[in-house]
């Protein structure tokens, strides 16, 4: 993707936002706020926020290093910060770039779209749907309206889910930003008003719906980068690895050495290719209903 020199969000903060709220406790309760995850598991070890300050931390990691151009060891340091400045500076361009396209679409159709904003963090981060870590993989957080993304999460996908280069990384984050889009409609609401007046298998069958909406609206991102000539060859590639690597099925057997369809809460490697695509070739809001019909 076509990213240096351009435009970078002003909504890109380090750590998270510090706000209090109720979170996903690993079992079944009712959800007041709910934390949409990528991989779509509900971490145990996600609790309420502590109201206590949190410890000053560490330098960020986007400070500048003086490092003595002689010591081998410090130069691989100063790579890995150097490469995580990169991340964070791209991510911050396809963040301004679904502020552009969304603002966009959302004029088109008279209404306002609110920007969400994107919490880069390491390890663990405070979060308002309470403390978050960075094994839950990235996630939008309702209550604060922030995307929670720790950047070691870059290499993950091309480790353990087959999905490498820049526009991979674009797709999930275009994810996270097409559940807050769905925050902005009402539909996230919609969804889990149904939680508690049905089994806990036929309320997956709509967070499947919810989620490939969600690559639907992702790949309405990537029509636009397209039509505006940031997309370069291979980044469409890119972005359906990604969308095939992070299917329940495929998730599924490598876990479990199983598929069980009923626990699905994404969808398919195939079904989010197929939806991403579908917001790729429609880029508009007209043909993402995916909670009508066969998916």
């Amino acid at each position: 993707m076509k990213w240096q020199g351009r435009r970078k969000s002003s909504n890109v903060k380090k750590g998270g936002s510090g706000k209090g709220g109720m979170a996903i406790s690993g079992g079944g309760a009712i959800v007041l706020l709910i934390i949409y995850l990528l991989f779509g598991k509900l971490p145990a070890d996600i609790g309420p926020v502590d109201p206590a300050p949190a410890e000053e931390s560490q330098p960020s990691q986007n400070q500048e290093v003086f490092i003595d151009p002689k010591d081998q060891e410090g130069q691989v340091i100063y790579e890995q910060y150097a490469n995580e400045r990169d991340l964070e500076d791209f991510l911050s361009v396809v963040l301004a770039d679904t502020e552009t396209y969304w603002g966009e679409i959302f004029s088109q159709y008279g209404r306002t779209y609110k920007e969400p904003s994107l919490y880069l963090y390491s390890d663990t981060t405070n979060t308002g749907c309470g403390m978050a870590s960075s094994n839950v993989g990235p996630f939008y957080c309702p209550s604060d309206e922030g995307i929670y993304i720790d950047l070691s999460f870059y290499k993950d996908l091309k480790a353990n889910y087959g999905a490498e280069g820049d526009f991979a990384l674009a797709y999930v984050l275009a994810h996270e930003v097409g559940h807050h889009v769905q925050k902005q409609l009402g539909v996230l609401d919609q969804v889990y008003d149904l939680q508690g007046q049905m089994s806990e298998e036929d309320f997956n069958k709509y967070l499947v719906r919810l989620e490939l909406q969600a690559d639907y609206l992702a790949g309405v991102f990537a029509h636009y980068t397209q039509e505006n000539g940031y997309l370069e060859e291979g980044d469409f590639q890119e972005a359906m690895n990604a969308a095939a690597g992070v299917g329940d099925d495929r998730i599924q057997e490598k876990a479990w050495g199983r598929v069980i369809p009923d626990k699905f809460t994404h969808g398919t490697s195939q079904q989010r290719m197929t939806w991403f695509n579908r917001g790729y070739e429609y880029g508009d809001l007209d043909h993402g209903d995916t909670f009508s019909g066969e998916i």
